[in-house]
This record gives C-alpha cells, structure tokens and sequence, in this order.
C-alpha cells in the first residue's frame, strides 16, 4: 500500500508522494527508478473516476543541491519539468510534516533550483507561499518554439478551429503560448487548447493560456495544460501571462493579479533583476493509502 496526500494550489491538485525515506510512498524503492512505472502509476491514480483524481503526481525526495527535489508526472503519464502550484505544496508539505522548520527553502526541479518564502497562519501552519520562478525566456530556441530567433516571440500566428490567432511565446522553465482575447470564460479552451498544445510551431508540444486583461493589475485566464488538459489554475502559466501582458503593454506596470478558475494568483515581474515572484495559497486535502 503506497501513502500519499492529495494537496492543490487554487484546484490544481496533484498526488503528492513522500520519498523523503528513498522508498516510493513506504513501498518498493525500485520504483523510484523505473520511469514507465511510474508514469503508469500517473495515468491510474490521476483518473477522476476509477482513480484518486488529480492533474498528475508529484514526487517529494531529497536533494544533493537544494533542501528538497520535486519531480512531476502529468495525469497522462508524461515528465514535466516544473509546476508553480505544486512547488507552493511542496512548501507547504515539508513544513507541515516536520522535514524543516525554515522559513526559506530551496527546491530543485528540473528547471532549476526555485527559492520559496512559506508563509504560516493559524496553528503554526503554512498558508501561503511566495516562489521566485526564475528569469522568464523570450528566445524562441531555448523557449522551445519553432520560429526564427531573429522573428522573436511576440506575434507568432497559429491557426485553429478554423480561427487566426497571435500568441507571445513564453518559458518560466516549460513552454508557454498566450493568447488574448475577449472572454476567457467563453472561449474554446477545450477544442482550441487542445490542438495548439500540439501544433507543429512546438517541439516539445506546450501549455496555451487564454487571457484577458480586465484592469490595470487584472487579468482573467484560463489555461489548457501540456499533458493534463484544462486545469483550475496554473502557476507558470500565471507568471507566463502576467509576462507576456507586460511585455506586450496591455498593463502598464510590474504586478498583477490573475483571477483563475480556482482562485487568484499575484504575480511580479521585477525588471530590474528579471526575476518573477509568484504568490498564493497551498492547502492540502487528504492523505490516504492505495494499492499499485
């Protein structure tokens, strides 16, 4: 029987699996290094019907060069590099459950190394985490998206469902395509998102974000995500919109708050130091154990 505790940052909720020991959840550590296990083990446990539920699982483990190392696994089986909510429960999880009582931590992913602020509230617990994202990529080679470097990011056409659209491509450590318009909460997510997630422009398919700024701080979103499909809220794609709107000139200044299906997200973007903070909140819902 493998322990986990079911935990999501604004309804993007993931499996999240304790490996702080070298086993794999208290079962078999051999698991641990066998990728199509485990990314069988995603696909069962993240069905809503006939498994636990969730847009992926998440791997808790320890680290040569951080205090903590996630990896994550897509509810279709697939590795991702980096997940903004996931990392805020990361946080929030070795808090809680005694593995350290700093403050300020660091957390190696396959992006990186991302520094999170935990942010505790009634009984000592952590409500909230601020993560530094790292620099946000604007070169289409390194983004990875299939246009030529000297044509940038901003601009790029893409065709679906029969429509023209202008995306801004974005990495903050995985692929991001942008796309504004009228009314994210009326969109075809589903039907567009899905085809531009594998349209040829990316080699490595993406997540496409569907915004619209509504205030100068404000942007409402809705993002189809590479490997798992509509999800209540994404928080590279967040840091990835809040960026692309910036960059864009659609809000004038270096913070904004993005209203997502699952809650709202404060995204800054420094300039100065070309970093982006991410804030939000980090709860965790169950822990149980299930047979693999």
């Amino acid at each position: 029987m493998m322990r986990f505790t079911k935990m999501h940052g604004l309804g993007n909720d993931y499996i999240y699996i304790d490996c702080m020991d070298g086993s794999f959840g208290g079962v078999d550590s051999s698991i641990l290094n066998d990728n199509e296990r485990i990314a069988d083990i995603s696909r069962r446990l993240s069905d809503r019907h006939c498994g636990i539920g969730g847009d992926g699982i998440i791997l808790i483990l320890p680290s040569a060069c951080a205090d903590f190392r996630m990896r994550m696994f897509n509810a279709d089986g697939s590795e991702g590099k980096m997940c903004g909510n996931a990392t805020r429960c990361i946080g929030k999880y070795v808090f809680d459950h005694n593995y350290t009582q700093k403050r300020d931590i660091t957390l190696e992913t396959l992006s990186g190394v991302k520094y999170l602020h935990l942010h505790t509230g009634d009984g000592g617990k952590v409500d909230s985490v601020t993560v530094d994202m790292g620099e946000p990529e604007f070169t289409p080679s390194r983004i990875p998206v299939a246009v030529d470097d000297n044509a940038g990011n901003v601009d790029i056409q893409v065709s679906a469902g029969g429509e023209e659209m202008s995306l801004t491509a974005v990495s903050m450590g995985n692929p991001h395509g942008v796309i504004f318009v009228d009314d994210p909460l009326t969109f075809d997510v589903h039907g567009i998102g899905r085809q531009l997630e594998v349209d040829a422009i990316w080699p490595d398919r993406s997540n496409i974000e569907f915004a619209s700024v509504t205030g100068p701080e404000d942007i409402v979103m809705r993002v189809w995500e590479r490997g798992s499909g509509e999800t209540m809220a994404c928080g590279t794609g967040a840091c990835a919109t809040a960026v692309a709107a910036m960059l864009t000139g659609r809000v004038p200044g270096s913070k904004v708050t993005i209203h997502l299906l699952g809650g709202d997200l404060s995204i800054e973007w420094n300039r100065t130091t070309n970093r982006v903070l991410m804030s939000g909140p980090a709860t965790e819902v169950f822990s149980g154990e299930v047979a693999i």
